[in-house]
């Protein structure tokens, strides 16, 4: 039996919960063509009969510009340092560049780590552009392997886990069969929130939205769980935005939410969404400690 840790690393965009999430079989991150939606490091369990591989996903490594930035990279760092295999996430359809160089040279530093090169989104790339890719990649670092695939259409998903399997050392399973995460479901919740909320917003404002669950209760005598959550802003001009006129945006905020919300919990609910400033958040430790950063 083989058991351990893998970790996807890559600049922000890079397709990385794309891939976790095909790798895991079901949706345990969040997606949007935003960069950095991904603000925790979350963790999904892969079982077969001979191993199990616990994979995380990790914010994108970045300049960061602001105290949360600084912390998301943290993250990433921290994560390299306690896991087995690392996958180097680089999309075939973006030429090399400073970020991914940045990355190429934190990833040489590891030691005890076996690496491996992910080109992704080879669906939005033509041949050569994955080959130039291959290329590239591989006189930026020495990896064990290079994989290049789609994790939007599967194609190289199966071999890039054959190979995230065989790198694990020896040991027994961590989780339970059918364990498929260890987030807490109220952190699930408010990741799929803000993932609704995410969806045509431009600009800035995307980095400035933070969701956190306050309340999540069975009713008594139904099998509705009330759900009430806030979405934070940083600044007053921004909550009209993501109110709309009417309230028309909030609601089809929670109307989205909601599809993917009952999917997880496999219950019927009821979502109470508010959107509340909180002045700067990004920048302020206490406040970052407050939505859970």
């Amino acid at each position: 039996m083989r058991s351990g840790f893998g970790c996807l690393v890559g600049r922000p965009n890079t397709g990385k919960t794309t891939l976790t999430n095909a790798l895991v079989g079901t949706k345990i991150g969040i997606i949007s063509d935003r960069p950095q939606t991904t603000r925790h490091a979350i963790r999904g369990i892969v079982h077969r009969s001979e191993a199990q591989l616990v994979l995380v996903d990790t914010p994108g490594l970045h300049k960061p510009k602001t105290i949360l930035g600084q912390r998301l990279n943290d993250v990433v760092r921290t994560t390299l340092a306690g896991v087995d295999v690392v996958v180097w996430c680089v999309p075939a359809n973006e030429k090399m560049g400073p970020g991914d160089r940045f990355i190429a040279r934190e990833l040489s530093q590891l030691r005890g780590s076996s690496l491996i090169v992910a080109v992704t989104k080879t669906d939005l790339s033509k041949p050569d552009q994955v080959a130039q890719q291959l290329v590239a990649a591989s006189v930026e670092i020495d990896a064990a392997h290079y994989v290049p695939l789609s994790a939007k259409s599967g194609a190289g998903v199966g071999t890039l886990l054959d190979l995230l399997m065989d790198s694990l050392p020896s040991g027994p399973a961590l989780y339970p069969e059918g364990t498929l995460t260890d987030e807490p479901e109220k952190v699930l919740v408010a990741e799929l929130i803000r993932e609704a909320a995410l969806t045509g917003l431009e600009q800035e404002l995307p980095h400035s939205v933070a969701v956190t669950v306050e309340e999540m209760t069975p009713r008594v005598n139904s099998d509705l769980v009330d759900i009430q959550a806030v979405l934070y802003v940083e600044r007053a001009s921004q909550k009209p935005i993501l109110l709309g006129r009417g309230g028309e945006r909030i609601k089809s905020i929670g109307t989205r939410a909601r599809t993917q919300v009952e999917a997880l919990l496999g219950n019927r609910i009821y979502l109470d969404l508010h959107v509340k400033v909180l002045g700067e958040w990004q920048d302020d430790p206490k406040k970052l400690q407050r939505l859970g950063f």
